[in-house]
C-alpha cells in the first residue's frame, strides 16, 4: 500500500487551482525516519512563488466571500466526507513522512477529518447582533466579515490536523488561504489541496507553498498588504520572530505555541484511571505533541506506586516503524528530535535523577528513542522547563495542593494541563487556580474540534476549535442605524 499511497501524491505547489514546480525549479527530499530513506522528493517554493500565491488568494477573495455560507459548508463537508473515504491513505502518509505509529495516524486522520465537519456546521451559523443604543438614537448593528487573505503556518507533528483546523474556519468564515506547511511533512498538506480541490473549492481559494526557506517565504508573505491574517502552529520560540513581523503591517495573528504541561495527580486520585491517562497524555503521537504531559507531578504517598506501574506500561510498549503492524512507538520525526531529547534525559541524569525504564539511545536504525520515565528529578533540571517532544515522562514529588499548583505553574508555558483526583471540588480548584488555557479533569485527552484550543502566557494568542476558532478569521463591523 506504502508505494500505492506515494504514487497518488501530489509533489508540486499548488497554486490557483494549478499543480506547478518552483518558479526557481527547486526540489527538495521528504524523508521516511523509520529507516532516514527519501520517499519523495517536493517542489521547493520561492519567494516570488509565495507572493504568486498570495496574489492568486487575493483574486479569489471577493468571489469566495460573497459565496452564501450554504454553498461554502456543503464543499467543506464534501472535503469530510473525501477524507473520511481515504482515512487509511492519509494515515499511511503521515505515518510515513512523519514516522508515527499507524494507530496513533488513523486517530488523526479522522480527528483532522472532523474540523471540516464542524466548520461546515458552523459555517451558516456566523451570527451578527441588534441591539439598541443606550441612549436610543440609534440602532447598534454588528456584523461578522472575513478577514481576508490568511497565511497559514503548520508543524510536522500533526500535518493533517493542524492543517484542517486552521483551513476549516478560514474558508468558513468565507477567507482564502496560503498554506505552508512544515518542510518535514509536506506531503500530507498537499494532500490536502488536492481532497479540497475535489470538494469543489474555486481556484486559487486554498493555495499550498512547501519550502524549506520558511523564514524568507513566510516574511515576504506577511509582509504583503494584501495578506490580512497570520495562523501560525509550532513553537514559541519562531512564535516571537513571526509576531515581531506580523507587527510591521499590523498583521492579525494567531499564535499556538510550545506547551509544558504538567500532569497532577493526587493522592485520592483512582491510580488505574491516572495511569491510563498518563499513557494517553504523554504518549499520543510518541509524545511529539504540544498537549503532550511534560511533567508528572505526583503526590507523595503514591508516587512509588504510580511511578513503578507507569514504567511498567511505558516499557511494555513496542516500538518500531510506524507503518509496521503492532507497532505503538513509532521514530522521532528526525536525528535534531532525537539529539534534543537525548540531551534533555542526560541532563537530568546527571543532575541525579534515575531511570526506571529507558533512559538511553536505543540500538537500532532510524530516528527513535525509547519510552523513559525518570524519578528524583531535580527541580530546576532543563527536562522541566523545556518542551521534551519525546516519549521521556519526568516525575517529581509534591506534598500538598498548594506545591503542585505552585509547581505546575512554575513555567512560562500555559497551554494545556491535565489534573486527577477523586474530590471533584478539589479538581475544579485546583484547575482554576493554574495558568492554563484548557484543563482536563480525570482525562488525559482534551482536544476536541467542538472546543476552543489555546494557551496563555507564552503557549499562544486566540483560539482554534470551536465556535469561537471561526470568528478568529473574521472582522466585527459595528454599524450605526437609525430607523
Amino acid at each position: 500500500m506504502t508505494a500505492d499511497v506515494l504514487s497518488k501524491v501530489p509533489t508540486d505547489l499548488f497554486i490557483g487551482g494549478t499543480w506547478r514546480p518552483a518558479s526557481e525549479g527547486g526540489r527538495f527530499d521528504v524523508t521516511d525516519p523509520a529507516t532516514r530513506e527519501v520517499i519523495a522528493q517536493v517542489a521547493d517554493g520561492s519567494v516570488e512563488d509565495g507572493l504568486d500565491a498570495v496574489n492568486a488568494a487575493s483574486e479569489a477573495l471577493p468571489g469566495w466571500a460573497a459565496t452564501p455560507p450554504r454553498q461554502r459548508a456543503e464543499i467543506l463537508r464534501r472535503a469530510w466526507e473525501l477524507m473520511t473515504e481515504r482515512a487509511d491513505e492519509i494515515a499511511t502518509l503521515i505515518s510515513l513522512e512523519n514516522g508515527k505509529a499507524l494507530t496513533d495516524a488513523k486517530g488523526e486522520a479522522t480527528y483532522a477529518a472532523e474540523f471540516f465537519r464542524w466548520y461546515a456546521e458552523e459555517t451558516v451559523r456566523m451570527d451578527g447582533m441588534v441591539t439598541t443604543a443606550p441612549s436610543g438614537a440609534n440602532r447598534i448593528m454588528v456584523v461578522h466579515q472575513p478577514v481576508g487573505v490568511c497565511v497559514l503556518v503548520t508543524p510536522w507533528n500533526f500535518p493533517a490536523a493542524m492543517a484542517t483546523r486552521k483551513m476549516g474556519p478560514a474558508l468558513g468564515a468565507g477567507c482564502t488561504v496560503v498554506l505552508k506547511p512544515a518542510s518535514d511533512t509536506p506531503l500530507t498538506a498537499l494532500l490536502m489541496a488536492q481532497i479540497l480541490d475535489d470538494a469543489g473549492v474555486p481556484k486559487g481559494v486554498v493555495n499550498v507553498v512547501p519550502a524549506r526557506r520558511s523564514g524568507a517565504v513566510v516574511s515576504a508573505m506577511v509582509h504583503d498588504d494584501r495578506v490580512r491574517k497570520l495562523s501560525f502552529t509550532g513553537s514559541t520560540e519562531v512564535g516571537r520572530v513571526l509576531l515581531k513581523e506580523a507587527a510591521d503591517t499590523i498583521v492579525n495573528t494567531s499564535m499556538e505555541l510550545g506547551g509544558n504541561a504538567p500532569f497532577l495527580v493526587f493522592a485520592d486520585a483512582d491510580l488505574e484511571a491516572a495511569l491510563e491517562g498518563a499513557m494517553i497524555a504523554k504518549m499520543r503521537n510518541g509524545g511529539e505533541a504540544c498537549t503532550a504531559a511534560n511533567r508528572f507531578y505526583v503526590e507523595e504517598s503514591v508516587a512509588e506506586e504510580f511511578s513503578t506501574r507507569l514504567a511498567a506500561k511505558m516499557g511494555a510498549l513496542k516500538v518500531g516503524p510506524g507503518t509496521e503492524a503492532g507497532t505503538q512507538v513509532g521514530p522521532l520525526v528526525n536525528d535534531a528530535a532525537v539529539q534534543k531529547v537525548d540531551e534533555l534525559v542526560r541532563g537530568a541524569l546527571d543532575a541525579g535523577a534515575r531511570a526506571l525504564v529507558g533512559g538511553q539511545l536505543p540500538e537500532r536504525g532510524g530516528c527513535y528513542y525509547d519510552p523513559t520515565v525518570l524519578v528524583d528529578v531535580p527541580a530546576d533540571s532543563a527536562i522541566l522547563r523545556e518542551e521534551i517532544f519525546g516519549p521521556v515522562a519526568p516525575i517529581v514529588t509534591f506534598t500538598d495542593e498548594a506545591d503542585a499548583i505552585r509547581y505546575a505553574n512554575d513555567t512560562e508555558y500555559g497551554l494545556v494541563a491535565y489534573v486527577y483526583t477523586g474530590d471533584l471540588a478539589r479538581g475544579l480548584r485546583v484547575s482554576e487556580a493554574l495558568e492554563s488555557g484548557m484543563v482536563g479533569i480525570n482525562r488525559g485527552l482534551v482536544s476536541d474540534p467542538a472546543a476552543p484550543f489555546g494557551g496563555v502566557k507564552q503557549s499562544g494568542i486566540g483560539r482554534e476549535g470551536g465556535h469561537e476558532g471561526l470568528l478568529d478569521y473574521t472582522e466585527s463591523k459595528y454599524i450605526a442605524v437609525t430607523w
